[in-house]
């Protein structure tokens, strides 16, 4: 086979980071992607997207003839470890899309051959490896399949490949052993779990980061209808006192990965995971409580309010599932003017420069604390949630 790994799914936010990290540990690596602006991106010694720490390894790998990208899935045939990066998304009920992994497999499955090793890579609902094991199955080829989550945060991707004890599960012994030497390029650390054990991990992980996210956005909105600075009280609280240092700040809970595993796993359990959609209705009801809180000393009709940051977390270029956007709708709903800035996004053509921001709004609202933002000076109010200012988060 000419190629160590194909990573179908290759010039995203997860397999890019991965290719590169294989490809700089020796492998030779082909990313497959159906984007081809993504794949002359890469293939250009571009990223598509924002990630520290990437571009100087994708550009020396693509030198040594290490990695190169291809919307041609025929590559998958050449590979002697597959791996997909499709997950399971949600739909518009909220209810888990079981068929994107099928349909995946489906536009794989005539380029895979005997003796393979398929690795699913992204967040799976509980079952789904089995049912991609029975589906390869069905094919008559002789592939082992196993599934290896990603744990990786965007923006540290060139960091936590290399530090995070990497998760192995398969029924099988051998496809097993066979991931084990594939991530030990890479992972300090093997970490072995049943299939199902894996795919709940994952899910675990995501609904506790949205929990104690939702719970510190209850605490704020207590805090500040009493009239009191959260921030102020969460600093005092969590000052050299271990049992309280994970107590997150409170801002917009977002992103491509948390609502969504959160309501995967209270699928799982037949909707019973009241924490999980209380945790939902506190996080997706900020920009609301926000808003109605502003209402209080503002006439928001026919106001101009400058909306600062609409990736969905800091130092990102990524607007998935980003709570800035429900938040811009509702202003524009409440008949404001809306003036939007991000220093990182590039594909939201409603833009506008920072200057223009700060020169023309009434009130400014900080949605994303970008570092830039510190900076930034002005006389006209602004709404801080997340305390980039340092003056206090109340409302």
């Amino acid at each position: 086979m000419n190629a160590d790994v194909a990573i179908v799914g290759g010039c995203g936010h997860v397999g890019l980071p991965l290719g590169i990290a294989f490809a700089d540990r020796g492998l030779h690596v082909v990313l497959i992607d159906i984007d081809a602006a993504a794949v002359d991106t890469v293939n250009d010694g571009r990223l598509p997207f924002s990630e520290p720490g990437a571009l100087e390894p994708l550009r020396r790998v693509l030198d040594a003839g290490q990695l190169r990208a291809t919307t041609d899935s025929t590559a998958v045939s050449d590979a002697e470890h597959v791996v997909i990066v499709i997950g399971t998304p949600i739909d518009e009920y909220l209810n888990p899309d079981l068929n994107a992994m099928r349909r995946a497999l489906d536009e794989v499955s005539q380029q895979l051959v005997d003796g393979q090793l398929v690795v699913l890579r992204s967040t799976l609902y509980p079952g789904v490896t089995a049912m991609v094991e029975r589906l390869v199955d069905q094919l008559s080829l002789h592939v082992d399949v196993a599934f290896c989550p990603e744990r990786i945060a965007e923006g540290r991707a060139m960091i936590e490949l290399f530090e995070l004890p990497q998760i192995v599960a398969s029924h099988s012994p051998e496809a097993a052993d066979r991931a084990t030497k594939l991530f030990r390029h890479i992972a300090p650390e093997i970490v072995y779990l049943e299939p199902q054990e894996a795919e709940l991990a994952k899910l675990f992980t995501n609904a506790w980061r949205y929990i104690k996210f939702a719970t510190a956005n209850q605490l704020f909105m207590i805090a500040n209808d009493f009239g009191l600075d959260y921030e102020r009280i969460r600093t005092a609280l969590t000052l050299d006192y271990p049992r309280a240092e994970d107590l997150p700040a409170a801002g917009f809970t977002a992103g491509p990965c948390l609502f969504k595993d959160t309501m995967q796993l209270a699928a799982f359990n037949n909707n019973n995971f009241p924490l999980g959609h209380a945790s939902v209705m506190i996080n997706e009801g900020l920009p609301l409580y926000v808003v109605a809180r502003i209402e209080r000393s503002y006439n928001l009709s026919g106001m101009t309010v400058g909306v600062l940051g609409m990736a969905f977390k800091a130092e990102s270029d990524d607007i998935r599932s980003s709570l800035s956007y429900k938040l811009k709708q509702i202003l524009a709903f409440k008949g404001a003017q809306v003036l939007a800035h991000d220093p990182y996004v590039t594909v939201d053509p409603d833009l506008v420069p920072l200057e223009k921001v700060l020169a023309d709004a009434d009130l400014i609202i900080i949605a994303t604390p970008h570092h830039q933002y510190r900076e930034i000076v002005t006389d006209t109010p602004v709404v801080d949630v997340w305390d980039v200012l340092g003056g206090g988060v109340q409302v």
